[in-house]
């Protein structure tokens, strides 16, 4: 395996070795780590928060505030990559991801732990928007790259296999606050190996550098009118909220794109949006996101909330979903560049991720839990032969010059879908279930006790199940029956999201066509340099050159 060449002021002219290699991805893998217990963990416990703190009308929020401030931050701290370097600013960003998980895990208010996970945000923006490119600055040719990569899989692997299982446990007999510490420890040991073994790999700039605030302001004010507009848009006589923040969205994101075409050194470089297959490749990781995150964030519900499980059982059910998210990434970094189109990984991903929406949407409280796991694995596999090939054909199309935004860009729209996901899942479920239990239960029981249903906290704190059935018990009622109704508009509710996520599963099928087959194994025993060259074709010259020490 070739040694790393270094640029930093300690390492310049050293090579690195297959040791500080090693610890170099060790570091960025305690990072993943970090990153993703925390996608895993929040959402187990969430139905558990949101029953303890209530406001149901705020459960989206806790994903989607994250989402936001990390799309905004993405782009930003991937271009500062590539002018500045990526150490200072993983280094950074773990901090501020540590101080945010603390404060999640102190939160006393739905309100608090938005803001506090939208803080928490920054610092996944952060790290997604440089961690992710110190791989490729790390290894260049991409055949390396993807046997490097296994470590970056395995590390993101043993997070989701034990992030669902931990969750449901800490959340059962610990309490939900411990979730979020349990970043803690894993930022420490990241922020030392970073520290200590990752090269500071800057890139050589001609003329004075700008940042693009104005785009980075344009991309949040955009970004946030979108999201109220999918907010207000099914609130019952928010129509006119709804509208203003369509209108607002329209005009920031026309704006953006009128300065980004003029600006001379943009956030985010229009020449990448004019190439067919890496326009198509952030289409895709926008729909990937939809999918990704409305099940991250809804299958707990629907375990919890529809079928009643406890956090514990629904963290063993839904683990396997996420442990073959890296079974399959681990077995496509093996085959990818044996394959004359590495672009079929596409098509067997997305086809199995089909297969699991399918299933997530017939599934109900009496369907055999081993065929929920079967479910579970087809999406996992889906997911795990997608997610990978994304990063890698859209490093391989965009080039050098491109290589942190693009990889950049690829993050932030996949967090753009999974904002969207979030929210409009969101919207689909609040609406559908109240709809739901207001048609089964207003000629059954008084006005104001169907009330009480209409608020999915109910399904999810036991103590006030237990109090809501003594109480209808003294009128006469049977309080479980309607319960169990209650759960079953959850069920109704969560399959009609499904239904959304399906739908847009199936239409990034099509979207594949439109990427160009991409050569992987045509750097084979080349140098750096060239692979620097021939990866650049086609791709208008960037304002960040190669990495001192790459070649």
């Amino acid at each position: 395996m070739a040694p790393i060449a270094a640029s930093d002021s300690s390492l310049t002219g050293r090579v690195l070795t297959v040791r500080q290699s090693l610890f170099a991805m060790l570091g960025l893998s305690f990072v993943v780590m970090m990153v993703a217990i925390d996608q895993t963990v929040v959402g187990m416990a969430l139905p558990t928060i949101v029953a303890e703190l209530n406001g149901f009308e705020l459960y989206a929020w806790v994903g989607t505030s994250y989402l936001l401030t990390s799309v905004i931050m993405v782009p930003i701290f991937g271009r500062l990559g590539d002018f500045y370097g990526r150490k200072p600013f993983v280094i950074a960003a773990i901090v501020v991801f540590g101080a945010a998980s603390a404060l999640c895990g102190f939160s006393n208010s739905m309100m608090q732990l938005v803001l506090a996970r939208a803080l928490q945000g920054i610092g996944g923006g952060m790290l997604v928007g440089t961690a992710f490119a110190c791989i490729p600055d790390l290894f260049p040719e991409p055949s390396v790259r993807l046997r490097w990569q296994v470590i970056f899989s395995s590390a993101y692997g043993l997070a989701n296999a034990i992030g669902p299982t931990l969750g449901g446990v800490l959340t059962h007999y610990v309490g939900w606050r411990s979730v979020f510490f349990v970043n803690l420890p894993i930022s420490l040991l990241g922020l030392w190996f970073v520290s200590n073994y990752l090269p500071h790999m800057r890139h050589e700039q001609r003329g004075r550098i700008h940042l693009d605030w104005q785009g980075a302001l344009l991309i949040a004010a955009g970004l946030s009118c979108l999201q109220l507009f999918v907010q207000f848009l099914p609130a019952p006589g928010q129509g006119q909220m709804a509208a203003l923040a369509g209108i607002g969205g329209v005009v920031m994101f026309a704006a953006l794109y009128f300065w980004e075409s003029r600006c001379a050194q943009p956030l985010l470089p229009l020449e990448m949006f004019r190439n067919r297959s890496l326009s198509a490749l952030f289409g895709l990781s926008t729909l990937l996101g939809f999918a990704l995150f409305a099940i991250l964030f809804y299958v707990p519900l629907l375990l919890q909330g529809g079928f009643g499980m406890t956090p514990q059982v629904a963290g063993l059910v839904i683990t396997p979903l996420v442990v073959f998210i890296t079974v399959a990434s681990i077995v496509n970094s093996r085959i990818l560049v044996r394959l004359p189109n590495p672009n079929v990984m596409l098509y067997w991903g997305f086809a199995l991720l089909i297969v699991s929406c399918a299933g997530l949407i017939f599934i109900n409280r009496t369907t055999s839990e081993w065929i929920m796991v079967a479910v579970l694995v087809a999406g996992g596999l889906g997911l795990g032969f997608v997610l990978p090939n994304l990063t890698v054909f859209g490093q391989e199309i965009a080039g050098r010059s491109h290589l942190g935004i693009a990889t950049a860009v690829l993050q932030s729209t996949r967090m753009i879908g999974g904002m969207l996901g979030m929210a409009i899942i969101g919207s689909l479920v609040n609406y559908y279930y109240v709809q739901h239990v207001r048609l089964a239960v207003s000629t059954h029981m008084p006005a104001a006790w169907g009330g009480l249903l209409e608020d999915p906290q109910m399904l999810m704190n036991a103590a006030d199940q237990q109090k809501f059935v003594a109480q209808l018990q003294g009128l006469g009622l049977d309080g479980s029956m309607f319960i169990d109704t209650a759960r079953s508009a959850m069920v109704s509710a969560i399959h009609a999201g499904m239904i959304a996520v399906l739908l847009f599963v199936i239409a990034a099928v099509f979207w594949v066509r439109v990427i160009e087959p991409v050569n992987l194994k045509r750097n084979a025993g080349r140098k750096p340099a060239q692979d620097k060259e021939s990866s650049s074709a086609g791709m208008a010259s960037g304002h960040g050159g190669p990495a001192k020490g790459d070649e």
